[in-house]
């Protein structure tokens, strides 16, 4: 019974870490696709074509990637008593910012859809470092567990 339960275990670690793989190509593409969209002129034909590609991205890797890895990730936190431990508690802070991010994302996806450009493309490329700071720290904490 226990080499079910670690074989479960190390199945749901791989495809939570697949899953996470995906999520952040799709958070490190989606705000380069807003920068290319935003530097077109308003009334470019073109536009279409980045609104398609963003809601793709969105529809097919994003939001799917984004429940695997929640599912998973709590399961393994579940099978893994995790939920005590200060290393699990400010990983799961950086994957709910991570994950707010995800949301701002795709509502800024909305508004260039529509025409609406808020952001500059400097803060969109500044933007774009979110998700790759927010890895590293998740990286350090699962794996070096400082507290």
């Amino acid at each position: 019974m226990l080499q079910v339960i670690t074989m479960l275990y190390l199945w749901l670690k791989a495809g939570h870490v697949i899953f996470v793989v995906f999520w952040m190509a799709g958070l490190f593409m989606l705000p380069r696709f807003f920068v290319y969209h935003q530097e077109l002129p308003a009334d470019a034909a073109e536009n279409a074509l980045w609104i398609d590609r963003e809601a793709r991205l969105l529809k097919i890797i994003l939001w799917p990637s984004l429940v695997v890895v929640w599912v998973l990730g709590l399961a393994l936190a579940v099978s893994g008593g995790w939920f005590t431990q200060g290393w699990f508690h400010a990983k799961l802070a950086v994957v709910l910012v991570l994950s707010g991010y995800h949301v701002w994302m795709a509502d800024y996806a909305r508004h260039l859809a529509v025409g609406r450009r808020k952001l500059t493309g400097r803060q969109l490329r500044l933007a774009n470092e979110v998700p790759g700071v927010a890895a590293a720290i998740i990286i350090i904490l699962v794996i070096v567990k400082p507290f």
